[in-house]
């Protein structure tokens, strides 16, 4: 990794969360857009990998998808991409349909996975094994292997931007604002009861930022600091923007919000559409955190109505989950480096975790532009 990263991601305390997994897409070879395994033959000629991507809605998986195809494809084998649009029982019967049609291997980033319990053991009784993708998928014990970004790195990368990073008074990062006996106040916006990331996302956050609740440095007037009161089903942007207005109209009419901890790039553009009808302006626009580095949230972070997002690069997830394929379908090991965190309530599930970095204005350049994953051109348009 670059000094010059290293130096911009140090200055924001969170060596210790990221310089661990993957890598960043400026570093990891597998960034490239090929899988660990492109380089060899077709070794995919004559079978089928079935892909059952969650919904389009987000742009996240609309790359997810594309990338998982293209590599995969590289390989030689037949690929059928489907998305759900969040519809659990669209899902159940296109992962029904893909066993039928004898695929050789399923991936699946779940809507919700309760429901799919069934339909795993059907793949299961059937011989096909299945990689969950990004999204755990709990109680059962037909998933062979969990290809993920490490969930709750993200939100310890999330509160160590805000621990370092919040500004009241010119006084900068939480420690400073203490030692100056200011208070800032801060809203939560966390990811859906139904996706087992968002929890892990939601613990690292909190380990990080329940130290200045407690102590009052950080206030939440509204009082919804559990998971069970900011958990916003199917990560919905306009539940996002609704809980946002909510939240302005009935606690901040006479002071300021400071701080929206938003745990995805679409709550954060829902609390954006919700502050600018509130009136909010570049005087007192709060510090508003992402995931997934999406190109309107990098724009916008340019722009600076989004201060910082969590870049994960797609590229290298969808190359790590295509090892996995080669993997199951031909008999060998996946390089995995973590047994111990992905209990699904039957089995804990092999994974590899890649890294999440921080983004904002300092350094998305280097990060995202020099790696190859938006263009100049792109940003500008």
């Amino acid at each position: 990794m670059k000094k010059k990263l290293l130096s911009v991601i140090l200055s924001v305390a969170m060596a210790a969360t990221l310089l661990v997994g993957c890598g960043s897409a400026a570093t990891d070879t597998a960034a490239t857009g090929s899988s660990d395994a492109a380089a060899t033959d077709t070794t995919g000629a004559g079978k089928r990998v079935a892909v059952a991507m969650p919904t389009q809605s987000s742009e996240r998986w609309i790359n997810d998808g594309a990338n998982m195809k293209a590599q995969l494809e590289e390989l030689g084998y037949e690929v059928d991409l489907q998305y759900a649009e969040d519809d659990v029982q669209m899902q159940v019967s296109q992962i029904e349909n893909m066993i039928a049609a004898g695929a050789n291997c399923l991936v699946i980033a779940a809507v919700d996975s309760s429901a799919l319990v069934n339909v795993e053991a059907q793949a299961k009784d059937a011989g096909i094994p299945i990689i969950a993708y990004d999204r755990l998928l709990m109680d059962t014990d037909a998933v062979s292997y969990y290809a993920t970004f490490d969930n709750k790195g993200v939100g310890t990368a999330i509160g160590e931007y805000i621990k370092a990073n919040a500004t009241k008074d010119g006084n900068k990062g939480l420690d400073a604002v203490k030692s100056a006996g200011l208070t800032m106040n801060v809203e939560f916006l966390m990811g859906s009861p139904d996706d087992n990331n968002a929890l892990m996302l939601y613990n690292g956050l909190m380990e990080v930022l329940k130290p200045y609740l407690d102590d009052g440095t950080l206030v939440c007037k509204s009082g919804r600091t559990s998971f069970e009161d900011t958990c916003i089903l199917r990560w919905s942007q306009e539940t996002a923007q609704q809980n946002m207005e909510n939240y302005l109209t009935g606690f901040y009419a006479d002071e300021d919000i400071d701080i929206v901890a938003s745990a995805f790039d679409g709550f954060a553009y829902g609390a954006k559409a919700a502050l600018e009808g509130a009136g909010y302006t570049s005087e007192n626009w709060p510090m508003i955190t992402g995931q997934d580095a999406e190109l309107m949230a990098t724009k916008n972070i340019i722009a600076g109505s989004q201060t910082m997002s969590i870049y994960k690069d797609t590229r290298l997830l969808a190359s790590k989950c295509v090892t996995m394929v080669e993997a199951v379908v031909n008999g060998s090991e996946p390089e995995i480096n973590d047994t111990e965190q992905y209990n699904n309530g039957k089995i804990t599930v092999p994974s590899y975790l890649c890294t999440p970095v921080a983004v904002d204005v300092n350094n998305y350049k280097e990060i995202i532009v020099d790696g190859g994953y938006y263009t100049e051109a792109q940003l500008s348009e």
